[in-house]
């Protein structure tokens, strides 16, 4: 399976690479007095947790654009400083402060869909959450849910967990910070789209404390990697899930890879209409929120 490596980072002069991620670069500055981390997207694209060979043009600075966007628009601490952004990566970078990351994706979800989806068709549960009977595909529920998961090492599957678990990683007290941060920005993200007629299904965060304790919403927010965003008149109008649900995000690329590739081996090139169809869905959205 394809992973980023050193070698896939770019060179930045000022800026030493300390890791790769699927998507994301992080870089720490040659000089030891300066302890900002810069995080550079890129334009690698993942999917059924494998870098493909192919990449989407101008992912990284449309995840950028939108992240800090949104950051600009929450009024939750997060992980953002001043300074000035190396010129070479200008346009998909971001200057964070150094926090000591939490090791729990902070997933929130407003409608079924996917795997909860799936799992309540077998057990009338998501994430072991009862829900009430009669609910189908993309339909709104009662309330939003925190259904928090442990991030895995690179290369393995994220784990769904219980809140119970979450106290047990972090400490009750942290457990509930996490889960009422993630549910209040859930619910302002959510209201924000709605204005644009937009729905947000989805979503995860990631949080980090800093020096002082404070908890800070950190990596990329919000964004299409990390959401799932319908068109809220196809959604009250469509007529089959593939047309009520179309997101903005890579879906395509999934659904391509999936009628193409036994997920053994190395996944197949994405053909340039499934690349080019897939940005269009990442401007798309960023046009409709105004980012």
């Amino acid at each position: 399976m394809s992973t980023p490596t050193d070698s896939t980072a770019q060179t930045i002069p000022g800026w030493r690479h300390l890791y790769s991620g699927k998507v994301r670069d992080l870089y720490a500055s040659d000089d030891a007095g300066d302890t900002r981390i810069l995080v550079v997207a890129s334009d690698r694209v993942s999917a059924f947790d494998v870098v493909l060979s192919t990449g989407i043009p101008e992912k990284g600075a449309l995840l950028t654009r939108l992240s800090r966007w949104w950051f600009d628009h929450l009024d939750v601490p997060n992980h953002l400083v001043e300074g000035e952004i190396p010129s070479v990566v200008a346009d998909r970078a971001m200057l964070a402060q150094s926090l000591e990351m939490l090791p729990i994706e902070c997933v929130v979800r407003g409608y079924i869909t996917g795997s909860g989806w799936a799992e309540y068709v077998e057990n009338g549960t998501v994430c072991g959450i009862p829900l009430p009977a009669g609910l189908q595909n993309g339909d709104r529920l009662p309330e939003p849910l925190f259904t928090p998961a442990y991030k895995a090492p690179m290369g393995e599957h994220d784990e769904n967990i219980t809140y119970e678990r979450v106290e047990e990683l972090v400490g009750a007290e942290r457990a509930a910070e996490l889960r009422d941060a993630a549910l209040s920005i859930y619910a302002r993200a959510a209201a924000i789209a709605e204005e644009r007629d937009l729905i947000l299904a989805d979503t995860k965060f990631e949080f980090g404390t800093d020096a002082e304790g404070v908890l800070r919403l950190a990596d990329e927010v919000l964004t299409s990697d990390s959401s799932r965003y319908w068109d809220a008149e196809a959604w009250r109008t469509g007529t089959t899930p593939s047309a009520r649900m179309a997101s903005f995000d890579k879906q395509i690329v999934r659904d391509w890879l999936a009628a193409n590739w036994d997920k053994q081996g190395e996944p197949p090139v994405l053909p340039d209409d499934v690349v080019a169809r897939t940005a269009a869905r990442y401007r798309e959205l960023i046009e409709r929120l105004g980012a």
